[in-house]
């Protein structure tokens, strides 16, 4: 269609585009910019929203980096003691995590510190490229650990990947969190330009409180301009309250029957008591300005 209306301009419109003026120009190209919306709107030919948003430069760089911490990973994995490697496997349910606690309870008696480096490298990959499931991941801690080295473990791998996170986010993430929650996006993006002089506390109570995700937190911080070192810090001691809860029921991890008794109303409650105590000097100095 463009070629057809190219020839037909050069033999019979151009002569014509001399003679035109300034405003019957810019008359056409605003048509222009309205035919070009419709196009993309739920009527037109291929909303954009459909479009796979990554650009091939930006998949390779995705698959760079997961090839490079893939091979990471699969080093670390060779150097492991031998052991009965048919019985490993991701948990994704309680079931499975019982059984792999039963399966890895003597093996990290035998070699905890190479345990740990699988733990840890294994932790942090599921939290850099978003794979689900680290939250069976904190609950093995608990159970094979104990509270205190459980939860140093969790926080620290949490905060390493959620870091890592960050980092591939400000390299490929805009257009993939555009892409998937452009709502969701534009509405942090808001509250984040009103706390930008409280900025720490305000990510302080997200950490804390499960107001957003913090797969959505790790992905868009660096798009919305927050400084590391506020989202590191920010991970570090708001990560804490929800670690204790989770690895302190790993303690328990046979009594445990759902994921859904991990945070029932009184747990949910003590988190926002505890993320409102972060946010307190935000509402003290909206109370001043207003007075």
């Amino acid at each position: 269609m463009v070629l057809e209306l190219s020839s037909a301009v050069k033999q019979s419109v151009l002569p014509v585009m001399r003679n035109l003026t300034v405003e019957t120009v810019s008359s056409r190209l605003m048509r222009d910019e309205e035919s070009a919306k419709e196009d993309d709107s739920p009527t037109g030919k291929r909303p954009k929203s459909d479009r796979f948003p990554l650009s091939r430069w930006e998949l390779a760089a995705f698959l760079g980096v997961f090839l490079v911490f893939s091979t990471g990973l699969f080093c670390i994995y060779l150097i492991m003691p031998s052991a009965d490697y048919g019985k490993l496997k991701l948990p994704r349910n309680l079931s499975d995590l019982r059984l792999l606690k039963e399966n890895l309870g003597t093996y990290a008696k035998d070699y905890p510190a190479q345990f740990i480096l699988g733990y840890c490298s294994t932790y942090i990959f599921m939290q850099t490229f978003m794979i689900p499931g680290t939250i069976f991941m904190s609950l093995l801690a608990g159970a094979l650990f104990g509270v205190i080295r459980g939860l140093f473990l969790v926080v620290f791998n949490a905060t390493a990947g959620a870091s890592s996170c960050f980092f591939l986010s400000k390299l490929i993430g805009r257009p993939l969190v555009t892409w998937l929650w452009p709502d969701k996006l534009s509405f942090f993006q808001a509250e984040i330009a009103k706390r930008r002089d409280k900025l720490l506390n305000y990510m302080l109570f997200l950490r804390i409180t499960p107001t957003l995700p913090n797969l959505f937190i790790n992905l868009a911080s660096p798009i919305v301009d927050i400084p590391f070192h506020v989202f590191f810090s920010a991970t570090v001691i708001g990560l804490i309250p929800a670690s204790y809860i989770t690895v302190r029921a790993g303690l328990a991890l046979g009594d445990l029957k759902s994921l859904k008794d991990l945070y029932d109303f009184k747990t949910l409650a003590v988190l926002f008591l505890i993320g409102s105590v972060s946010i307190f000097p935000i509402l003290l100095k909206r109370k001043r300005i207003y007075e």
